[in-house]
């Protein structure tokens, strides 16, 4: 542990500074590992209490951000064009939360018309994860406990104080021990590509109630480099630890896809089965977003999907003719107004998604 006593006591430093005292909406995806939903009888973790590490700052030392504020595109001043936000969208209505503020506070709860949503980010394995704020049928919001395993996030609600594995997607510890978490399908990509996808879609501002400078970012160079302040149950080198990947999970099969799958200004369209489902990859890196769906649709047709260009919000369009955008919403043809099903997917570094599952396999 001594070789990441330097950057611990870094990120401890950073945080000491700045605190103030001061269409149809999707349903939750459901489609999570297949961990029962019903606590069982608890024990103290469902994970090892001995790689369960204390991060530094404390719980709530990293502050989440419980009435965010958002603005026209065209009153954000501090994000730059290749800067990257989470996004989101739910009717008429499209949010992108920037990582320069998720950086410094690591979950937004939030609500849009009645949706409850707990944008929750680590920065550590760069996974921003959209979940249901509804847990056993009553609305909580969630904190930061301070705690990391596997170096990812471990969330607490604030309604049994019970702690959550980001990456795990469940409770591990306390009274909604072994619940599974439903989440909303997000997408990351570059804000200069919100911009073009949603120019009317609102962006969160920095009036988060701290005081904190969102124009650096508090790691350092980790994103770039080779090395993990905390220990990790798996280790892979097929990629660079830190390589964003999309992975997508159907059942208990979980699959990676790299950017350099999708390369130049196109989107790309990748038809691909992942744990015996048909799904549709779309992708660019120029435009640096990666995001999945099902082709089959809940009547029981299978669509066949090709890439749309230059016309956005579609990304997507089917042998039907309806045209999709990049959160599975058909913007135009036979099927307007329908939502395609999304398996649990979004980005995250490759050291993270490798050593939450060891039996990953890369597209």
């Amino acid at each position: 542990m001594k070789k990441h006593f330097f950057l611990i006591i870094s990120i401890l430093v950073i945080f000491s500074f700045g605190c103030s005292d001061d269409g149809d909406n999707p349903t939750p995806n459901t489609n999570n590992p297949s961990t029962p939903n019903t606590p069982s009888q608890p024990v103290d973790w469902l994970i090892p209490e001995n790689q369960v590490f204390d991060g530094g700052p404390g719980k709530d030392g990293i502050p989440s951000v419980d009435s965010p504020g958002f603005s026209e595109q065209s009153r954000i001043d501090f994000l730059s064009p290749e800067d990257l936000v989470v996004a989101v969208n739910f009717g008429d209505e499209a949010r992108a939360y920037p990582h320069p503020i998720l950086d410094w506070h690591e979950i937004v709860n939030d609500r849009i018309g009645d949706i409850s949503l707990a944008l929750t980010y680590c920065p550590l394995t760069g996974t921003g994860i959209g979940w249901d704020r509804i847990v056993a049928g009553e609305e909580t919001s969630f904190g930061v406990s301070g705690l990391l395993y596997n170096t990812n996030l471990l969330p607490y609600d604030r309604a049994t104080d019970s702690n959550w594995s980001q990456m795990r997607h469940e409770c591990v510890n306390g009274e909604r021990q072994g619940q599974v978490i439903n989440t909303y399908h997000v997408v990351e990509m570059s804000y200069a590509t919100y911009q073009k996808m949603y120019p009317d879609g609102m962006v969160m501002n920095t009036n988060t109630g701290f005081s904190r400078n969102y124009g650096v970012y508090p790691y350092g160079n980790y994103r770039t480099n080779t090395q993990l302040i905390f220990p990790i149950t798996n280790e892979d080198d097929s990629l660079h630890p830190k390589e964003r990947v999309l992975g997508m999970i159907v059942g208990e099969a979980v699959k990676a896809y790299t950017f350099a799958t999708f390369p130049g200004e196109e989107i790309t369209a990748i038809e691909d089965q992942v744990g015996g489902e048909e799904v549709v990859v779309i992708g660019s890196e120029a435009l640096n977003f990666i995001t999945g769906f099902n082709r089959k649709l809940t009547d029981g047709t299978l669509l066949s999907f090709e890439a749309v260009q230059d016309q956005f919000p579609a990304v997507l369009r089917d042998n039907e003719g309806t045209e999709w955008d990049a959160f599975g919403n058909a913007v135009s043809g036979p099927r307007m107004g329908e939502r395609l099903e999304t398996p649990l997917n979004y980005i995250g570094y490759w050291f993270a998604w490798a050593t939450f599952n060891p039996e990953i396999e890369i597209f």
